[in-house]
């Protein structure tokens, strides 16, 4: 078990899915990885018809959709670039605060991103690991917040890097660069889950050190 590295299983899957369907755009192929159920139609079925949140999850207990739209990427750039930061920081993560850790904080972002962004926009195609990244950044700042120390290797400027191209997002300036639809409450989601799931750590971890004190 300790030398399956967890972080290259989500960029590999990632990897494979995003091929695929770049590949060949048959949307039969990633309907069950997408957060709701689709009906397909027109030629080739390229077309979706989106059922409601409750035939999907309450009626179709399809309850995997919560996580698998993050193996989905429409772009190789989108697809590079996620998994750069899940191999740079998400191998961090793993090493020094073990797998229990990251794959909590990988399926809780995942989960809490991918509602958000359905509560936002409603049905529609979205996919990415970017949420997931969102909250990877979000638990790293808060555990080193607390330490007062850089523990995962990277610079505090990252940090700052990274808030801003989320208020970017929002504000439409990265559309108007040319990087397309944003998946912005994705990332706010993420993000979010990632200092709440940082927080309840540093908070458990200061309960233990008293209980173990006393």
């Amino acid at each position: 078990m300790k030398n399956i590295k967890l972080h290259l299983g989500f960029i590999l899957l990632a990897v494979i899915v995003t091929c695929l369907y770049l590949i060949a755009p048959i949307m039969t192929f990633i309907e069950p990885l997408l957060f709701l159920k689709a009906e397909l139609t027109g030629a080739y079925s390229k077309y979706l018809v989106f059922s409601s949140f409750s035939d999907t999850y309450i009626q179709g207990n399809e309850w995997w959709r919560l996580i698998t739209p993050i193996f989905i990427h429409f772009s190789l750039t989108h697809l590079i670039f996620n998994c750069l930061w899940v191999f740079v920081l998400g191998q961090q993560i793993e090493l020094k605060d073990g797998k229990l850790v990251f794959i909590l904080l990988m399926l809780i972002s995942a989960a809490v991103g991918n509602y958000s962004q359905y509560l936002d926009q409603g049905a529609h195609l979205f996919g990415g690991l970017s949420g997931c990244v969102y909250g990877l950044f979000g638990y790293a700042m808060i555990v080193e917040f607390q330490q007062q120390k850089i523990k995962y290797g990277l610079p505090p400027s990252m940090y700052i890097f990274m808030l801003a191209w989320l208020v970017m997002g929002f504000m439409g300036v990265l559309k108007l660069f040319g990087f397309g639809e944003i998946a912005n409450f994705a990332h706010l989601g993420g993000l979010a889950s990632g200092i709440f799931f940082g927080m309840l750590l540093v908070i458990g971890k200061k309960i233990k050190f008293k209980y173990d004190e006393d």
